[in-house]
C-alpha cells in the first residue's frame, strides 16, 4: 500500500470541531506501527490551472481569506494551502494506481462537498473531482468516483454531472446533511439509505451503488473514502461495522481495477481501525 500524507494536514484546527487533527495524529502512527512495510510519501505540487478545472477563479480567490466561509467550514491562517496539498496527494495517488499501484491520499480538509463555486461542509477544495477531471484529460481514460461516505458528495456530483467519461455513484443517509442525492442522472447515481436502516440494506446499497461503478466499466476508479457510516460515529445514524469497511476494501481488490482512494469524512475515535480494516483488506 502506498500512502500519501503530509503531516502538517495536523497543524490546523481545534479539538472542538469534529474535523479536527487528532483524525490524522491517532491514525498514521496506528498505520505505521501495524504495517512497518507500507510506504508512505510526502504528495507533490499543484498548479492552479489544475484547480480552474473543477473550481472558479473567485472559490480559489476566497478560501484564502476571511472571514468564515459557513459555521462548518471556517478561515483558517494557510487553509487555502492546506486544501491544495490533499489535492496534490489525491492527484499523486491516481497516478499512482494508473501506474498499477494501490494509493491512498491520508489528508485533511476532505473535499467532496466543495461545488465548483462553494466552499462547504469542512471542504474547501474538491480534490477527487479535480483528480477525476486531471485523470480524464484528453478523453482517454474512463473514470468513476465511488463516495461511500454517510454524506452525498454534492461537490463531486455538480462538477462532474454531465461530463463524458465520467461517472459518480454516492450511498449517503437522507435525510441528512447537505440535503441532496435523492436523485440520480445519466452519469450521477445516488444511493440514499434511510438512518438507522439495517446494516443488510446498507450494505445492499453500496454493493448496487459499486456494480453501476463496475457496470461502467472505468479505467481508473477514486474512491471518497468516509467512514462516518460507522455506527460510533458522532455525525450521522448509521449501523456499519468495522469488518463492514473491510468488506468494501475486498470488493476494491476483487475487481481487479486500478484504484485510488482519499480521506474525506469519518469522526468517530475508531477512525484509525476502520481504515486499516479497509486498507489492510483492499491491500492483500
Amino acid at each position: 500500500m502506498l500512502l500519501f500524507h503530509d503531516p502538517s494536514c495536523a497543524e490546523y484546527g481545534s479539538h472542538m470541531r469534529p474535523e479536527q487533527p487528532a483524525r490524522i495524529l491517532r491514525s498514521v502512527p496506528f498505520l505505521q506501527a501495524a504495517h512497518p512495510d507500507w510506504e508512505w510519501r510526502p504528495p507533490g505540487q499543484v498548479d492552479e490551472a489544475i484547480l480552474l478545472t473543477a473550481h472558479t477563479p473567485a472559490l480559489i480567490a476566497r478560501i484564502a481569506q476571511a472571514p468564515d466561509i459557513d459555521e462548518d467550514t471556517p478561515h483558517f491562517p494557510g487553509i487555502h494551502e492546506h486544501a491544495r496539498r490533499a489535492v496534490a496527494a489525491t492527484l499523486d495517488a491516481a497516478h499512482a494506481a494508473l501506474e498499477g499501484r494501490k494509493a491512498f491520499a491520508l489528508m485533511r480538509p476532505p473535499g467532496h462537498h466543495c461545488t465548483r463555486n462553494q466552499a462547504m461542509g469542512f471542504c474547501y477544495l474538491n480534490q477527487v473531482a479535480i483528480a477525476a477531471l486531471n485523470a480524464r484529460g484528453g478523453g482517454s481514460v474512463r473514470v468513476a468516483v465511488w463516495d461511500f461516505d454517510a454524506h452525498h458528495g454534492n461537490g463531486t456530483e455538480d462538477i462532474l454531472e454531465g461530463k463524458p467519461g465520467l461517472f459518480f455513484a454516492s450511498v449517503h443517509q437522507y435525510p441528512g446533511y447537505p440535503g441532496t442525492g435523492t436523485r440520480s442522472t445519466v452519469n450521477c447515481r445516488n444511493f440514499p439509505v434511510a438512518p438507522h436502516a439495517t446494516r443488510e440494506h446498507h450494505l445492499g446499497e453500496l454493493a448496487r451503488s459499486w456494480e453501476a461503478v463496475q457496470g461502467f466499466q472505468p479505467d481508473l476508479v477514486l474512491v471518497s473514502a468516509g467512514f462516518d457510516a460507522y455506527r460510533g460515529d458522532p455525525l450521522t445514524e448509521m449501523l456499519l461495522e468495522r469488518e463492514d469497511f473491510a468488506e468494501l476494501g475486498r470488493w476494491l481488490r476483487q475487481s481487479g481495477l486500478p484504484v485510488a482512494a482519499a480521506l474525506e469524512g469519518g469522526y468517530s475515535d475508531e477512525l484509525p481501525q476502520l481504515l486499516d480494516s479497509f486498507l489492510s483488506a483492499w491491500e492483500k
